[in-house]
């Protein structure tokens, strides 16, 4: 957890107090998948260190799950064994949240507790697209790995209760997305309620991977095709 979540839940707290202490948040503007270079080739190469050298906490955290209790990635549904279930259940559940999401986040903006949010900032190359869509899989890979398949792991070993691990998987879900907002943070916990219960029902991460995916990559490909032309991120 202090090599990816957990540190990015520190960093999402210091940043949300700099904003509120800032000035309103919904005057302000997040911006998210930012240029790390101005020359083209490089800012690509950064792009992919940055999403590669960020799936390396998820290995070591299914190294040490498999050595210490005995649970494989298969075990906790992160395969691909069931490629057609788990994209349709998948897709359900990105339709299911995506509502409820753009609904939290209209109603973050109108009451002034959400900045605005803008997710795509590559700049008009060919790979912005592709780069786009890995990140959203990275994101998908090490929130729900780390967050259900590694954590319920660890957990249900000490002992926890099923809603014990659901809840507190979800105030740290809703932790490390505070840096958006208020509105970001609720809905992120609702969101991960209701991935906690599904993955404690049905024991498969990759489904809530799948789903996971398409909401990032609808926000961030959406953002970076559409945004400019309906305003959205106002």
């Amino acid at each position: 957890m202090a090599l990816s979540l957990g540190q990015s839940a520190v960093y999402s707290l210091v940043s949300f107090a700099d904003k509120v202490t800032r000035g309103p948040l919904g005057e302000q503007t997040t911006s998210m998948n930012t240029p790390k270079n101005t020359r083209e080739y490089f800012d690509l190469l950064y792009q992919l260190l940055d999403i590669g050298f960020a799936l390396v906490p998820v290995l070591l955290a299914l190294y040490l799950m498999k050595r210490s209790t005995g649970t494989t990635a298969g075990m906790i549904g992160f395969d691909l064994r069931r490629p057609g279930r788990d994209s349709l259940f998948g897709a359900g559940l990105f339709l299911a949240m995506g509502l409820g999401t753009l609904g939290v986040y209209s109603a973050g903006r109108a009451l002034g507790i959400t900045t605005a949010l803008s997710t795509a900032n590559l700049g008009d190359y060919w790979w912005s697209v592709p780069v786009l869509l890995l990140s959203a899989a990275r994101h998908a890979v090490v929130e729900e790995v780390i967050m259900l398949g590694v954590f319920f792991t660890y957990g249900r070993n000490l002992g926890a209760s099923a809603w014990k691990l659901i809840i507190l998987s979800a105030l740290i879900r809703g932790s490390y997305h505070l840096y958006q907002g208020v509105g970001p943070m609720i809905g992120n916990m609702i969101m991960g309620i209701v991935f906690g219960w599904v993955y404690q029902r049905y024991g498969r991460v990759m489904p809530l991977v799948i789903a996971h995916f398409l909401l990032d990559a609808f926000g961030f490909v959406g953002y970076l095709l559409l945004g400019p032309v309906i305003g959205i991120g106002s």
